[in-house]
């Protein structure tokens, strides 16, 4: 048999031993979903009816991809394509997931044997060599030079009997699922923040409108006030007052301004721009729909959908391979090594039977003494094991209430919105009652400004409730996994790279 046939033949043997052993280390598989109830009383079919929505809860209803659609705002829609297309942390996260693919296609080749062909060519002249005559007679020459052509392959192989190797690439394909499920937290904490900083702005502009019309109904009760002290009417001290509460409301106007400002650069830098190049429209409350439909997910739905308790278990995967690489490098190591190649003083002659030089070597490694290093990384990693289960705990233990926390806050928040609905019609009545008692004489000036305090408060609280429920609406989107499984730039095997 010739020696290549008798290599090939080797060689395929061996890989298909190696590749049919078992690995050592545990195999993995993700932990079951907790069997528990979201929140710790059933839910209602659907929260108070406030701002006259009743939101509905639908238990097992799906996630769109694009749930953001949800709130009908053309304005909010474009905003999010703007986002996914130039935001820099999205792009940097698509990134690493391509630089873990490679890395993992690199790791691959692990499993297959190493070839490598090289063509060397060296010159090169003997000393001298003896003519005639013997003694003090005899004389040399030098030898002429000489070349020597040598073409050779080369393949060697470690056999992975103990599945070390495979248990490296099962590590390196968790990594990769990491990685791709970052990225899908990445464009679900996007898309989240750019709803709640536009519901944000809404609210800043709402409250910013109501301040605005207290100062000038304020304004309007100073000119009265300061024509009727130049008729004698009223006395210095109620103009005086009256002008420490419009200061005191003018005042309130810059701050709410300065948010604005800070949630608009906010928003640009979410679009992936600096903020004197952001124009994109500009978001009111009215422009935003509540959506009246909540989905509401089983506990192991939530585990499946959740990117973040993917990615823990792709660690949690990655720790509990890195065992088997620890428990095979305590184990004996074979490899193989094959040369075959052929030399000659020619090139002519490379090809002649004479000329054929191979060399088929097998070895076996047992580490004896490594000064604890093996064991030690054994029991290292073992505690990393550890410690990425009770992570891996811990972050469904988050998502779980991160869910809860959002059913919650929109039930609560429909009975807030409920109550500030009608503490300001409450508010407005009655500050229009006491102006027009003022006038006739039946109020003191005191009433009048009380009345407008609470009025002033009243309008805001209703505002920032009517905003918690668009928040926390997105909140509970987010908190279910935000239908990244319906995107359409998501392959069936899941988690895609963003276009």
């Amino acid at each position: 048999m010739k020696p290549t046939g008798f290599l090939h033949w080797s060689l395929s043997l061996l890989l298909a031993s190696t590749l049919a052993a078992c690995a050592v280390g545990p195999d993995y598989h993700q932990p079951a979903a907790p069997q528990a109830a979201l929140t710790p009383s059933p839910l209602p079919v659907q929260t108070q009816r406030a701002g006259g929505v009743a939101q509905v809860f639908a238990p097992g209803a799906d996630i769109a991809g694009d749930w953001w659609s949800l709130y009908h705002s053309p304005e909010l829609d474009a905003l999010i394509n703007a986002a996914l297309a130039h935001n820099p942390n999205l792009q940097a996260a698509q990134a690493t997931l391509l630089q873990t693919e490679e890395n993992e296609r690199a790791d691959v080749g692990v499993l297959m044997p190493s070839v490598s062909a090289g063509f060397k060519v060296q010159g090169g002249q003997n000393s001298t060599d003896s003519v005639a005559g013997t003694g003090f007679a005899a004389s040399t020459k030098p030898l002429p030079a000489y070349r020597l052509y040598n073409a050779s392959l080369s393949v060697s192989y470690a056999l992975d009997i103990w599945g070390g190797a495979r248990r490296g690439l099962e590590s390196a394909q968790a990594q990769t699922q990491y990685q791709r499920y970052e990225l899908e937290a990445a464009y679900l904490s996007l898309t989240a923040n750019i709803v709640t900083a536009a519901v944000q702005e809404a609210s800043l502009r709402a409250q910013i409108d109501a301040t605005n019309q207290v100062i000038g109904d304020e304004r309007q009760q100073l000119g009265i006030l300061q024509s009727q002290l130049s008729l004698g009417g009223v006395a210095q001290a109620s103009v005086l007052q009256e002008q420490a509460t419009l200061a005191a409301s003018e005042a309130a106007l810059p701050p709410l301004q300065a948010a604005l400002a800070q949630a608009r650069n906010q928003l640009a830098g979410y679009v992936g721009v600096v903020p004197g190049d952001f124009h994109e429209a500009d978001f009111t409350l009215d422009s935003l729909h509540l959506p009246d439909t909540l989905p509401v997910s089983v506990p192991s739905e939530i585990v499946a959908q959740r990117p973040d308790i993917q990615a823990a278990s792709a660690q949690l995967h990655v720790a509990s391979a890195n065992v088997g690489i620890a428990d095979a490098q305590m184990l004996p190591q074979i490899s193989l090594t094959a040369d075959i190649g052929r030399e000659a003083i020619n090139t002519g002659d490379l090809f002649m039977p004479q000329t054929l030089l191979w060399s088929l070597v097998a070895g076996v490694t047992q580490p004896i003494f490594e000064g604890g290093q093996l064991s030690a990384k054994r029991k290292a990693a073992l505690a990393a094991l550890q410690a990425s289960g009770a992570q891996y705990q811990a972050t469904v233990i988050g998502a779980f209430q991160n869910v809860a926390d959002a059913l919650s806050a929109l039930q609560y928040d429909a009975l807030t919105l409920s109550a500030a609905d009608t503490a300001a019609d409450a508010a407005a009545q009655s500050l229009a009652l006491t102006q027009a008692q003022y006038r006739l004489g039946g109020q003191p000036l005191s009433a009048v400004l009380i009345a407008q305090t609470n009025y002033q408060n009243a309008a805001i609280a209703q505002v920032k409730a009517s905003a918690a429920r668009l928040v926390d609406t997105a909140a509970l989107y987010q908190a279910l996994g935000g239908g990244w499984w319906h995107r359409s730039d998501v392959a069936v095997s899941c988690c895609g790279v963003i276009p």
